[in-house]
């Protein structure tokens, strides 16, 4: 209980001060896992390059067909 007693005894700004560093870094943190998180999302982007390569061999049949006729 003495480190309680030792922040009661700071002054007001003191403790806004102490209050506003702990938000802080506890936003900088949560936005750097969050940035990481959305990051990383290579499986997502294999799947979307995977789509995309079906869509234009779909797409490539159908051009060459309508140039021979």
């Amino acid at each position: 209980m003495s480190g309680f007693r030792s922040f009661t005894s700071l002054t007001s700004r003191s403790k806004n001060i102490i209050v506003a560093g702990g938000l802080t870094g506890f936003v900088a943190a949560v936005y750097i896992y969050t940035m990481r998180a959305v990051g990383s999302t290579d499986e997502l982007q294999a799947a979307i390059e995977t789509f995309e390569k079906q869509k234009s061999q779909e797409s490539l049949p159908t051009v060459a067909e309508s140039t021979r006729t």
